[in-house]
């Protein structure tokens, strides 16, 4: 087929990454986008704003790589967004106030996108008859409203110019795996991104049959690799920042509120504080607390923008314990500096209550299929998450080591996507 033949768009809009993928019949390929080293079919799902003449409210915006190098070049000049896909859900978010301008969900969302399509050649947009997009089996958030979600995903995704279907994204990530087999089987696709882990139990039949996969139950949790960057956040920097101290009103002391440390160790919600309310609620904090300096740590760590190095210093660290049983964890910033020798049984130790929440919603994904563990011939494991050697040995010990497959960690739920809109009856896909 030529490339300006009509094609199907998939689409996985992630909580730390992105990726597109263009099908044409029975093939899919990654999108490439231009990045400032190469280009790259991965792109950050993030954006950063500053303050330019001329440009539309007096803003100007930039998304993936580019923002993270906007960012790195003017912290102090500007507003750096990350995880944002993390609050689609929330009835308690309504809009982010970025350089004294208002942003809801869906106006982060379609100047991502935008910003997104600039670095692709015009790759996605044109011709498609159909965009699939992938949404997780449960969204992010302690009481997610997925009509919530589901009407703010319209509002992002509805200028495509496309007709637009979502669907789960492990669902994404069986049919890529499908595409690289030829022998039936009944496959648990695991996959683990930034906000949610997302299970699904899929039967893969023979190349050449009627339908090639059928799913049969679905189960997801709010709970992945941001969570455990919390857990990290929580025990290494939050101590430092006035966690578990005190503050004095009137004649009692009472202990600090939890609330600003939560939001602090939360990616979505950390850019957000750098605004008048919250700073000037922090300040009346440090002014009457037991230890203000420690409050005024993470004043200066949220003004100076901070967030990104901190963000950057527990990706290091994550990605050091899973090849090494001992890693170091190294902030420094705002008048903080933070060492220290972090061991994974220690790392293993802090997400522990995450992992077992984890483990028991792939037996309530199995529970959903009426598939015994004993059935299934393959678990795929994906997102980036699932590179958590805790993670694979949840796998591993449970349903052991030959029956593991991995593989694509960060595209396949894309291309896989793409694939399933090129299917005649996409809506037994659709979620």
């Amino acid at each position: 087929m030529s490339a300006s033949s009509p094609f199907t768009l998939g689409l996985d809009f992630g909580t730390t990454n992105s990726v597109a993928a263009v099908a044409r019949g029975e093939t899919a390929d990654l999108v490439m986008l231009d990045g400032p080293e190469a280009p790259d079919a991965v792109f950050r799902s993030a954006l950063c704003f500053w303050e330019e003449e001329g440009q539309r409210n007096g803003l100007a915006a930039d998304a993936g790589p580019w923002a993270i190098r906007e960012y790195l070049a003017f912290p102090q000049d500007s507003r750096f967004i990350q995880s944002f896909k993390s609050v689609v859900a929330s009835a308690a978010f309504e809009h982010a106030s970025i350089l004294e301008r208002r942003y809801r969900f869906e106006d982060l969302g379609r100047l991502f996108l935008q910003k997104m399509g600039a670095r692709a050649h015009g790759a996605l947009s044109g011709a498609a008859s159909r965009v699939v997009v992938g949404r997780p089996v449960e969204y992010a958030g302690g009481r997610p409203d997925e009509a919530l979600a589901r009407t703010r995903y319209d509002l992002m995704f509805g200028g495509l110019g496309a007709e637009i279907h979502y669907v789960y994204e492990p669902l994404g990530a069986a049919f890529s795996y499908a595409s690289r087999i030829t022998d039936p089987a009944t496959i648990l696709v695991a996959d683990f991104g930034g906000g949610t882990s997302d299970f699904s139990v899929v039967r893969i039949e023979a190349p050449g049959a009627v339908r090639r996969c059928s799913p049969l139950g679905h189960a997801g949790i709010g709970i992945a690799g941001d969570r455990f960057d919390f857990r990290i956040v929580d025990n290494l920097v939050m101590p430092m920042l006035g966690k578990g101290g005190s503050y004095r009103s009137f004649d009692k002391v009472l202990e600090i509120p939890g609330g600003y440390f939560n939001d602090f160790a939360d990616w979505s919600r950390l850019a957000l504080m750098r605004n008048r309310r919250t700073l000037a609620d922090l300040e009346k904090l440090r002014r009457a607390a037991i230890d203000p300096n420690a409050i005024g740590r993470m004043i200066a760590v949220i003004e100076q923008e901070l967030g990104y190095q901190l963000y950057d210093a527990v990706g290091r660290l994550k990605r050091a314990l899973s090849t090494a049983e001992t890693a170091h964890f190294h902030f420094a910033g705002a008048e903080l500096a933070i060492e220290a020798d972090v061991t994974r049984a220690a790392f293993e130790g802090w997400i522990a209550p995450d992992i077992a929440r984890i483990e028991a919603t792939v037996d309530r994904a199995l529970a959903a299929a009426d598939v015994p563990a004993g059935m299934i011939d393959r678990i795929f494991l994906t997102g980036g998450t699932s590179l958590t050697p805790r993670i694979r040995r949840l796998f591993v010990d449970r349903f052991g080591e030959d029956r593991i497959a991995s593989g694509g960690e960060l595209t396949s739920i894309a291309h896989g996507l793409a694939l399933i809109g090129q299917q005649p009856e996409i809506s037994e896909w659709a979620a």
